[in-house]
């Protein structure tokens, strides 16, 4: 205990940039503060502060010993409050965004649960593909898919998401299945396509991601439609596992190309905040973490 007392002394001390102020803010005599300051440097060695009568001012290793003690006093406070939370339970109002295709599959669906589990907490779920400000419009949770870029939100890994390719029967039965990349030239791709030029297909190819530009007599700017062209045996498309799992499990449509799979662009939940962050939130997206963790989560659900 004393020690952790010097260390949040030490902290307070050059918040308050004085003995006195933080001596004021304890409600103690600032001659203790100096006492608790000095016991710490003794027992490090090393001298943190460098204190006159008018100021204070950091030496060099008081600096760096400041940046982990603001850290392990910030992880302190997380986990205590972790604590007190879980012997609560979640109330308020949940404001989700989801991307419209996997909303509709993979959040609308598990909804109905997390409430029942949850019975204080109300929910609202809004659909969109593009990317919301969660800030400005007032949003607890997203879920995003993506290589997130670095950004003031904090976010944490949902699931990963494997894109694979895939093709009905009855296409392969006609055309057979593409062995090789070079093969996909003489297949017809159905690829999301914009302007009229078709977004380029990723794979893994000896250790490298390559971009492979692919043909075929249609494109859409919508997902789902090449996701239905492909299951009436139109042609192969590239899609996300948690999209056409349960296809591929009903052997509606069937994977290709599987040894050149390249890591898809993972599932996350975002958020403004990580420390105080309201029960609700904490209790929604641990339900998605375990959901989506299931083994056979992504090849059993999908579209009823």
């Amino acid at each position: 205990m004393g020690q952790f007392r010097q260390i949040s002394t030490f902290v307070e001390v050059v918040a308050k940039g004085s003995l006195s102020a933080a001596a004021r803010a304890e409600g103690i005599a600032p001659a203790m503060i100096g006492r608790r300051l000095d016991a710490l440097e003794s027992r490090l060695g090393v001298k943190l502060l460098q204190r006159t009568t008018r100021k204070l001012a950091l030496t060099d290793e008081g600096a760096a010993f400041l940046e982990d003690c603001q850290r392990i006093l910030a992880e302190l406070e997380e986990a205590e409050t972790a604590v007190a939370e879980r012997s609560a339970h979640a109330t308020g109002h949940l404001m989700i965004s989801a991307p419209a295709g996997f909303g509709r599959q993979h959040v609308a669906p598990l909804l109905p649960s997390f409430l029942s589990e949850h019975r204080d907490v109300t929910a609202t779920l809004n659909m969109s593909d593009r990317v919301v400000d969660i800030v400005g419009e007032g949003i607890d949770v997203a879920i995003r898919i993506a290589s997130l870029a670095d950004s003031n939100l904090v976010s944490v890994k949902l699931a990963d998401n494997e894109r694979v390719v895939v093709g009905a029967p009855s296409y392969l039965k006609r055309h057979g299945e593409p062995k090789t990349l070079a093969d996909l030239a003489k297949h017809n791709c159905l690829a999301i396509s914009s302007e009229g030029s078709q977004r380029g297909w990723t794979f893994r190819d000896n250790g490298k991601n390559v971009v492979l530009k692919v043909n075929g007599n249609m494109g859409s700017n919508d997902g789902q439609v090449l996701h239905d062209w492909a299951l009436a045996g139109k042609g192969l498309a590239w899609r996300s596992m948690w999209e056409v799992g349960s296809e591929i499990e009903a052997g509606k449509l069937q994977t290709v190309l599987d040894q050149h799979a390249a890591p898809g662009n993972d599932i996350y939940a975002v958020f403004a905040q990580r420390r105080h962050l309201p029960l609700r939130i904490r209790a929604f997206v641990d339900f998605l973490r375990h959901t989506y963790a299931q083994a056979d989560y992504w090849r059993r659900s999908g579209k009823q």
